[in-house]
């Protein structure tokens, strides 16, 4: 299963991207606690060059802790990074504080030459449905920015204030081109990163089960109460009542529930890289 998607919107935003870096002092980027490595956009190294970063994990509350910790010791070696969760808010508030420690030196060289109290400008990047505008809402205390539990809500690019020292540039989601490694794309579909409608549901479910009972077998069995010879999707389907006329299973529905409730961790947490 080779899954693939890059829709042309992404190509604009991504030279949308290139033009607007000169106008921030650090990049926020934010990635999937689930997935450390898979989530980042590798065409970001390139593209940012020598600008200040910060890297976020966010979903931290769906992933495996113990994985997130390890994850955090080995990215820190490459610059700052703070495991967060936008929706409950866990780490959200020493953002900010970051920011502005990241941004001493400059503002040390911006007040040499005369310019003092400007608002630290902040560029907002990470790939579709990764949580961007969930957390700046958290940041900002209400609905400036717009939310959805799919890919692709956020098209355009807005300044929004945040805090009296931070103003944030929001950008859309971003994949690249193509993904070389094939699981790569499917640990970004499983996550919802990927809009559903490209990609077969069933395979990709089928996959994902592989892939638990290998990784966390006994979540998988005691969330949806399977005996071993139980876990596939007539199972799963079976105990969410997917039948249909002749007392057969709704494959289809049974990894759609199974996808979503995977996604909203559920029936476990988990860590895929």
């Amino acid at each position: 299963m080779n899954i693939q998607w890059y829709p042309g919107h992404m190509t604009r935003a991504k030279r949308k991207l290139e033009e607007q870096l000169a106008w921030v002092d650090i990049v926020m980027e934010l990635g999937d606690a689930r997935l450390p490595l898979s989530s980042r956009n590798p065409l970001l190294k390139q593209l940012l060059g020598n600008k200040l970063r910060l890297l976020l994990l966010n979903k931290s509350d769906l992933a495996d802790k113990k994985r997130t910790d390890q994850w955090l010791a080995e990215l820190g070696k490459e610059g700052p990074v703070l495991a967060i969760s936008s929706m409950t808010n866990v780490g959200v508030k020493k953002i900010v504080p970051l920011l502005e420690e990241l941004m001493t030196d400059k503002r040390e060289r911006l007040a040499a030459r005369g310019v003092r109290g400007r608002p630290i400008r902040v560029m907002v990047v990470g790939i579709p449905n990764i949580g961007k505008s969930t957390l700046i809402n958290q940041l900002t205390g209400g609905s400036q920015a717009k939310t959805g539990n799919k890919p692709g809500v956020t098209r355009g690019n807005q300044w929004i204030r945040i805090h009296d020292k931070v103003e944030l540039l929001d950008t859309p989601g971003m994949l690249w081109p193509k993904f070389d490694d094939p699981e790569v794309g499917r640990k970004l579909a499983v996550t919802g990163a990927v809009r559903d409608e490209v990609f077969d549901q069933e395979e990709l479910a089928q996959w994902l089960l592989a892939w638990l009972k290998q990784n966390y077998p006994l979540e998988l069995q005691s969330f949806y109460k399977l005996e071993e010879n139980e876990t596939d999707l007539e199972g799963i389907g079976r105990r969410r009542g997917c039948l249909v006329s002749g007392g057969r299973i709704d494959t289809f529905k049974a990894a759609q529930i199974f996808l979503r409730e995977f996604r909203s961790g559920k029936i476990a947490k988990v860590t895929m890289d």
